[in-house]
């Protein structure tokens, strides 16, 4: 009989009455001294896993209860990967609210006579998570639709809003071109982002890359040769060679891509974020019809530069969707940059973001003292909650005003985002909002289910442990998902008070 078990039995009867008549007088709550033992379903989908006990921790409580329902290793710090977002997209939509936006400005120095400025211009960012290609296109497009033609200056990039150093986008893992290792930036253009297409051309037996952006400064050499083979794994066939440095890359492909593949397609973050968005300007000013022959410089926009245009991005709302839709690091680091701007003033610096959120989640009267921040995304080896404090973090949630935007933000299991090929045939798929989150050694999830009652359940599952992989934490997670979706709604409800209706 399994510990838990024993623990539950001993606590039946006249002991459990006198026990917990002791606990109240002790002035202990009965959840600390007696965890609510796991369902046989998930202990048996632990066991088949081979993942130990110890290195998991388990939570699910109904929506609106005070108390779980399963509560297992709750209180030990785990690294939750991923789900760390849901504590950075939560505290930005209550501390910026979810109109929230970022503006990229654009401005001159000097005079603009017949088309042409007789100065610099000058590009201010300040954060903005979504400055894609489109938007920056549509800035510059903005700058020439107001008479700005021909620049005689010099090009100057304002990235003062950000006091953070560039630091080492490999530091993670080693993976410095990964665009999920891309480093936050005040003008992170495009996420700084190449995309490379491989493309059979089948009449002439052979591969195109199609790079976009085209920037010269990216030299793509190509010797991916055409073959019919099964795809399978077309990434693990094609062989890269990345020779990267701030100012300059050459990537070289050889291997084989087979025809029955159809196009596909990589993407690489390289050139610093200063090359880059020179880079980009150079040629989308140049098909604007713009014209200008001179340097691109860093420095400040000074007091007397007059403004020419201004981007806005979408609003904090539409952004968060991004980041827990489809798991955006760098989105996620530059919001959680925003909130230490946005509490105590430009330059935005991680110290700053991670006093605003203490300060938040004390006002919330949320004490969750095991918490490490190191970058708001999970990206990180150091990162720390336990699943209590997830769990009360989701509470606090539900009951929040911007509960409809943070839910509506998370993946639907079997629909989109991140989830969309989890569990389709599962008799929770549509029923979950669920975030997730992997990285080496670490797999966790964390959400809302809706059971087959129409109550909804906050369900936390996070595993830490060397060995665990993608296939034995899913058997775990689905049979939680699974419980708490048509087991979750036969359950008596949990003592609360004031609880909201679950529609």
């Amino acid at each position: 009989m399994a510990p838990a078990r024993r623990a539950h039995r001993a606590m039946s009867g006249p002991n459990r009455l006198t026990t917990l008549a002791l606990i109240t007088c002790l002035g202990i709550a009965p959840s600390d001294a007696a965890q609510p033992a796991i369902p046989a379903s998930i202990e048996l989908a632990l066991k088949a896993s081979g993942i130990p006990l110890d290195s998991t921790a388990i939570l699910v409580q109904e929506a609106g209860a005070d108390r779980p329902v399963v509560a297992h290793n709750v209180e030990r710090p785990m690294n939750p990967a991923s789900v760390m977002k849901l504590v950075t997209t939560y505290a930005g939509l209550e501390m910026l609210g979810p109109a929230f936006t970022w503006r990229t400005d654009v401005l001159a120095v000097g005079s603009v006579r017949d088309g042409t400025l007789e100065g610099d211009l000058l590009i201010r960012g300040q954060g903005d998570p979504k400055l894609t290609l489109e938007n920056f296109w549509l800035l510059l497009r903005g700058v020439h639709a107001r008479g700005v033609h021909d620049i005689r200056g010099d090009l100057v990039l304002d990235r003062s809003y950000y006091g953070v150093d560039g630091g080492d986008p490999g530091r993670f893992d080693n993976e410095p071109t990964q665009v999920y290792n891309t480093l936050p930036d005040a003008l992170l253009v495009n996420f700084k982002a190449v995309r490379l297409t491989f493309v059979p051309d089948i009449d002439n037996k052979r591969v195109h890359i199609v790079t976009e952006p085209a920037l010269p400064e990216v030299q793509i050499v190509n010797h991916v040769v055409l073959d019919n083979a099964p795809c399978g794994d077309w990434r693990a066939r094609i062989r890269p060679e990345i020779r990267a440095e701030s100012t300059a890359a050459r990537l070289i492909f050889a291997g084989q891509l087979s025809a029955q593949c159809g196009e596909q397609a990589r993407h690489y973050s390289i050139l610093s974020p200063q090359t880059y968005a020179g880079a980009l300007f150079r040629q989308l000013w140049g098909e604007l019809g713009g014209r200008f022959a001179g340097t691109i410089r860093e420095g400040l926009a000074p007091a007397h530069a007059r403004p020419i245009a201004s981007q806005t991005s979408p609003a904090l709302a539409e952004i968060v969707r991004d980041i827990n839709k489809y798991s955006n690091n760098a989105m996620a680091r530059q919001v959680y940059l925003a909130l230490g701007a946005a509490a105590f003033a430009a330059p935005a610096t991680a110290e700053k973001s991670e006093r605003a959120l203490r300060q938040w989640l004390a006002q919330k009267r949320l004490d969750l003292p095991e918490l490490v921040v190191e970058n708001g995304s999970g990206l990180s080896r150091i990162e720390r909650i336990s699943a209590r404090s997830l769990g009360a973090l989701l509470a606090a949630a539900w009951r929040s005003a911007v509960m409809p935007e943070f839910i509506a933000s998370m993946p639907v299991v079997g629909v989109d985002g991140t989830l969309r090929r989890r569990g389709k045939q599962l008799a929770y798929a549509g029923q979950a909002h669920i975030k997730g989150g992997t990285i080496n050694g670490v797999r966790a999830m964390a959400g809302y289910v809706l059971d087959a009652s129409g109550r909804r359940w906050i369900v936390v599952c996070m595993i830490n442990h060397p060995k665990v992989h993608n296939g034995n934490a899913h058997a775990v997670f689905d049979a939680l998902l699974q419980w708490a979706h048509s087991r979750g709604g036969t359950l008596p409800a949990p003592a609360s008070e004031g609880r909201p209706p679950v529609d």
